[in-house]
């Protein structure tokens, strides 16, 4: 499945090569309740300390979201003062920010499986774009339409964790959002050209158990494949009904995190740092270059990181891996650590992951920052060895 012979030259848009997220999701989740970790992170309140912060690791590019739900409560009626203001603070400070346009959460009205959410999802693209340009019109403007559609059909089509809580609806599911995702780049596209998109989906691998069955064999071989599937949808080589083209694949984004890799059918994890590696565990520059090899497209690891303690040895793991690929001649275009300040979790906002580069202070109203600073010195040490790599490259 190469689409080699249709590779676009490569250049890098990124601002710097390590990126910081910033949690903003607003979808419902599985008691049916809309969050919003832009706020209730308090990023949206701190935004312009929080920019500042990243000039200490040279981090230059960041990773936002417009949050669907707050933009149009009301059908194609749009408010975009929040966006606008966060807009403005990026370009005071001179922070690059990718957007996202749908990140998990739809409006009230809306599920993936509405006849309108297409349609919705293509206007509103088309808004966004003829409000930025009206702002910038000679920025690089690069967006991702809808962040992890296949986890996101998963979640709401499979196990009941979000609209429109289904089971055994996740294909379906995933259809709805890859209409969308398609009618909205060809609509952004339309408008402008020069729109970069970028893919944000999960990067995995599932085994099957030590002494499987012929059958087990299959079922995982095939499980892993359809990570893929969501990607393909976009490249018109599955569900070509849906109008996807080669052309729309740009810069396909890839997130990672400790818990990717699993033993398909059992729950069971397979474990990063064990003293005796499983042997079916494969390192994650092997995941990125196959993902590459596939599409023929330049990547970028668009989100990582791990919870607690384990945090600094992670990081220095991740500079490993991306310096590896690179070595390797890859176009690895970017590593964006999210969430890069802590957020709650969705469905019990009382439990705060302690997966960021600061910490929440949450003695204060809105949380304030407190930096783990062993992940802050081992992110440096990872900084320099992907810079080495990068020099010994190039």
């Amino acid at each position: 499945m190469l689409l080699n012979s249709t590779v676009p030259s490569v250049t890098n848009p990124f601002r710097s090569f390590w990126w910081a997220g910033y949690e903003c999701t607003d979808q419902q989740n599985c008691f049916g309740n809309r969050v919003d970790l832009l706020r209730q992170s308090g990023h949206l309140q701190l935004i312009h300390e929080d920019y500042k912060r990243l000039d200490a690791f040279n981090i230059r590019t960041v990773r936002e979201g417009i949050q669907w739900s707050q933009v149009e409560k009301r059908a194609y009626q749009y408010d975009w003062s929040v966006v606008e203001a966060m807009l403005v603070e990026g370009h005071r400070q001179g922070i690059q920010q990718v957007w996202d346009l749908c990140h998990f959460g739809y409006p009230d009205d809306l599920t993936p499986l509405h006849p309108m959410f297409a349609r919705r999802f293509a206007a509103l693209c088309r808004a966004f774009v003829h409000f930025y340009r009206g702002h910038y019109p000679d920025d690089t403007l690069i967006v991702t339409p809808i962040n992890e559609a296949s986890f996101m059909a998963w979640l709401g089509g499979d196990v009941r964790g979000t609209s429109p809580y289904c089971t055994k609806q996740g294909w379906e599911v995933k259809i709805g959002l890859m209409r969308a995702y398609i009618e909205g780049v060809a609509a952004m596209r339309e408008i402008d050209p020069t729109i970069r998109i970028l893919t944000t989906e999960p990067l995995v691998q599932m085994v099957p158990p030590l002494n499987a069955t012929k059958q087990q064999i299959i079922n995982a071989a095939i499980a892993d494949e359809n990570q893929f599937q969501s990607v393909d949808m976009l490249a018109g080589i599955l569900a070509p009904h849906l109008g996807g083209s080669p052309e729309y694949l740009d810069i396909l984004g890839f997130n990672y995190y400790y818990n990717n890799q699993w033993v398909e059918g059992t729950g069971q994890f397979l474990g990063w740092n064990d003293y005796r590696p499983d042997s079916r565990w494969v390192p994650l520059r092997q995941l990125l270059i196959k993902a590459y090899r596939r599409y023929g497209r330049p990547i970028a690891l668009t989100e990582t990181s791990h919870p607690g303690i384990d945090r600094p040895v992670w990081i220095e793991m991740i500079g490993r891996e991306c310096a590896a690929v690179t070595q390797a001649g890859i176009p690895l275009l970017g590593a964006c650590l999210y969430p890069i300040v802590d957020r709650p979790d969705w469905d019990h906002l009382d439990q705060w992951h302690r997966s960021g580069l600061w910490d929440a202070d949450l003695s204060t109203t809105p949380p304030g920052r407190v930096l783990f600073k062993p992940y802050a010195d081992a992110l440096l040490r990872a900084q320099a060895v992907v810079m080495e790599a990068s020099l010994l490259t190039h």
